[in-house]
């Protein structure tokens, strides 16, 4: 439907668009970006003057699917799909460079219905064209000022809450748009801990966020309470090693994986007891039983309390493929459980297995 700006409202709004063939202009916006708001009356002229092609807007924030598919990750942008194929992109509210697209891909694609050049429509229009000026950015200070004493305490407690603190749409296991599901896909892959706070889960927060840190848009990421950026940056500073740098430098180091944590506990002791309590205080019959043993035969162990640490307790039933405890590892190697160890004593091979 030439002439009008329709908005995406999903994304088979514009798959039939571009399946239909032809020229199409579509607009990602936000509706907290002020250039994307000050280029749409130009935009609506564009598209009531440019008859070969389809103009559409879509919020890149609610329409996260359509977002991810184009690679969208900063607001004003402009693609232009010709015949299914994304031909050209244009960043930012730049009025005469907007135009003159327009009037680049409408010449090649069609003759206008009056039987002129495409071009010299699109051209006249062009002409008209006023300079959209991006607004002045506030200062941080100025910024600051707006938010209420009592939220800015909230939310500087929410960034330092975490060293590595990540403002989201949904949460790292289910995100809520493509933006910031890419973010904690770069997270993941430096192997650094991060929190993580669902700002649709708080409007407050939410609105406090985009002034608090003079960032409009979400996802932010915070590295010792200091904004690091939003999707774009990150992505970019992942792209060309320096995320990895800046964590380097702050100290965060990749979250040690839980194969590693488990050998390295393991061989904490060169006869190591993992078991329920303390050798102490046992807390299990069968653990009473594997401290006594190893006591009567005089051999010094290590252990650790797998009631006090659920990972371990759990990872060690896979990695040793032994699904009970207490168990008994020497220089690493599983030995047994509670039977195997009171066999071995009965026959009087436990002390001679724990002294090789």
């Amino acid at each position: 439907m030439a002439g009008v700006v329709r908005d995406a409202n999903a994304k088979v709004d514009l798959d039939n668009a571009v399946k239909s063939g032809g020229l199409v202009v579509v607009h990602f916006w936000a509706s907290w970006c002020e250039p994307s708001l000050a280029i749409e009356p130009l935009f609506a002229q564009l598209a009531a003057e440019t008859s070969q092609a389809q103009f559409f807007r879509v919020e890149a924030e609610e329409q996260s699917d359509i977002s991810e598919e184009y690679e969208i990750a900063a607001v004003p942008l402009f693609i232009w799909i010709k015949d299914g194929v994304v031909v050209d992109k244009m960043q930012g509210a730049n009025a005469p460079e907007l135009a003159s697209k327009v009037a680049k891909w409408a010449a090649a694609s069609t003759t206008a219905p009056n039987g002129k050049d495409a071009s010299a429509v699109s051209n006249g229009v062009k002409k008209e064209v006023p300079v959209v000026a991006a607004p002045a950015v506030p200062s941080q200070a100025a910024a600051n000022a707006t938010v209420a004493e009592a939220e800015k305490g909230k939310l500087h407690e929410l960034v330092n809450s975490k060293k590595v603190m990540l403002f989201m749409k949904g949460s790292p296991e289910e995100p809520r748009c493509g933006f910031s599901r890419k973010v904690v896909n770069v997270l993941k892959d430096q192997g650094v801990e991060f929190g993580s706070f669902d700002i649709l889960s708080d409007e407050t927060v939410r609105q406090g966020m985009k002034t608090y840190a003079n960032w409009p848009t979400f996802p932010q990421l915070y590295v010792e309470g200091e904004l690091l950026g939003g999707c774009d940056i990150i992505l970019e500073m992942n792209e060309n090693g320096e995320l990895k740098e800046v964590f380097a430098e702050k100290g965060i180091l990749p979250k040690e994986s839980l194969e590693t944590r488990l050998k390295n506990v393991i061989n904490q002791s060169t006869t190591m007891l993992f078991m329920k309590g303390t050798p102490d205080a046992p807390r299990c019959g069968f653990s009473t039983k594997v401290v006594n043993a190893l006591k009567e035969e005089g051999i010094e162990f290590g252990s650790l309390n797998i009631l006090e640490d659920e990972e371990v307790r759990q990872g060690l039933k896979t990695y040793s493929n032994w699904p009970t405890f207490p168990q008994l590892y020497y220089k690493g190697e599983l030995l047994g459980g509670c039977d195997i160890v009171l066999e071995m004593k009965a026959n009087g091979e436990l002390k001679e297995a724990l002294t090789e």
